[in-house]
C-alpha cells in the first residue's frame, strides 16, 4: 500500500516541476544572483592545540616573539599604598621595665625617670612640628581625647558599627582589630582610668616626599576593663564579664599633618617584651561537653561525691 502510494507522489512531484519549467522559459522570467553576506561568528576563547605538539618540547613566547620582530610590554610588579596614613609606627617607644609598678621614690624608679627625660628631647622637636600643623595640640588635653578615641573605637568594635569604626582608627589598625571577630560575640567595657593618661613619646615622620608629615603620638594609659569573647554558639572563650581587670596600654595616635581635614585616629599599641602573656582561649568541644554531662549524669546517680 505504502509503495504504490510514493510512486504516485513521486509521479506528481515530477509533472509539477515539469510544468514549472516550461512556464519560467515561455515568461523568460530571470532569478535574482544570490546575495552573500559576511556574518561575524562567536569569539573562540579556547582553541585546541596542534595535532602531535604533546611530546615536544615548548619554547619561550618571549624569545619566539623577539624573533619575529614583535616587542614583548615589561611587566611592573607594583603595590598600592595608602597615604592617608603609614605603615607601621616609626621610632616605637620602647617602655621601661616595671612601669606601673616602680615607684619614682625608689633608685630604680628614679634611674627610668631621668632616662625617659633624657629620651624626651626628640619628642619635644616632633611635637613642635605637630604644633605648627594643628594650632591646638597640647600634651595634657591630647592624653584625654586619645583616651576617648580608644573607648569610641572598641565600642564601635563591640557594636560592628564599620563606618564608625573607621572614622575612628586608621587603615592600617582596622584589619587588625576585626581580624577573626567573625561569628564571634564581644562584650567589653571600660570600668575606670586608675592613673590620668600621659603622653610619653612623640614623632613626626614623613612619607614619599620630604613634606609629607604625619605627626604619631604614643599615650601611656592604665585603667581597669572587663572584656569577654562569646563564639557563634554563645560560649564563652576568653575573659570575664563580671571580673575587671587592671590594663597598661601603649596607643599610638596618628593623623596627616598636611591634610587640613584630616583626624587624629587610633594607629596601633606597643607591647613590650616584658609584659605577660595573654590569657589561653577556652575551646569547648562536642567530646568535653559529652564528659562534662556523664559526669553530672553519675553525681545525680551516686556514684561519685558531690563537689561543695
Amino acid at each position: 500500500m505504502a509503495m504504490p502510494m510514493r510512486r504516485t507522489l513521486g509521479a506528481l512531484h515530477r509533472a509539477i516541476c515539469s510544468s514549472l519549467k516550461n512556464a519560467e522559459t515561455s515568461l523568460d522570467v530571470q532569478h535574482p544572483i544570490p546575495l552573500y553576506l559576511p556574518v561575524r561568528t562567536k569569539k573562540r576563547y579556547f582553541i585546541p592545540p596542534a595535532v602531535g605538539l604533546k611530546g615536544k618540547r615548548q619554547e619561550n613566547p618571549e624569545a619566539k616573539a623577539r624573533a619575529a620582530g614583535i616587542v614583548f610590554r615589561q611587566q611592573y610588579f607594583e603595590r598600592p599604598i595608602n597615604i592617608a596614613c603609614t605603615a607601621g609606627i616609626f621610632d616605637p617607644y620602647i617602655p621601661p621595665e616595671g612601669d606601673a609598678r616602680l615607684s619614682t621614690l625608689s633608685k630604680e624608679g628614679l634611674k627610668q625617670r631621668t632616662e625617659q627625660i633624657r629620651q624626651s628631647a626628640a619628642s619635644q622637636l616632633a611635637i613642635r612640628k605637630i604644633k605648627e600643623h594643628d594650632s591646638v595640640f597640647t600634651t595634657k588635653d591630647f592624653a584625654e581625647k586619645a583616651q576617648e578615641i580608644f573607648i569610641e573605637a572598641h565600642h564601635a568594635l563591640t557594636q560592628f558599627n564599620k563606618e564608625k569604626l573607621h572614622s575612628l582608627v586608621t587603615e592600617r589598625c582596622y584589619p587588625e582589630m576585626t581580624r577573626g571577630n567573625r561569628y564571634k560575640t564581644i562584650r567589653w567595657r571600660f570600668v575606670e582610668s586608675l592613673e590620668p593618661p600621659r603622653v610619653v613619646h612623640a614623632r613626626c615622620p614623613d612619607m614619599v616626599s620630604k613634606g609629607n608629615l604625619y605627626g604619631q603620638v604614643t599615650v601611656r594609659m592604665h585603667s581597669k576593663q572587663t572584656l569577654a569573647i562569646y563564639d557563634r554558639f554563645g560560649r564563652l572563650m576568653l575573659g570575664s564579664e563580671e571580673q575587671p581587670k587592671d590594663v597598661l596600654e601603649y596607643l599610638v595616635i596618628e593623623r596627616h599633618l598636611i591634610n587640613p581635614y584630616g583626624r587624629w585616629r587610633l594607629h596601633g599599641k606597643i607591647v613590650p617584651s616584658w609584659a605577660p602573656a595573654k590569657d589561653p582561649i577556652i575551646k569547648v568541644t562536642l567530646y568535653s561537653k559529652h564528659l562534662s554531662f556523664s559526669k553530672k549524669k553519675a553525681e545525680v546517680q551516686g556514684a561519685l561525691p558531690v563537689k561543695c
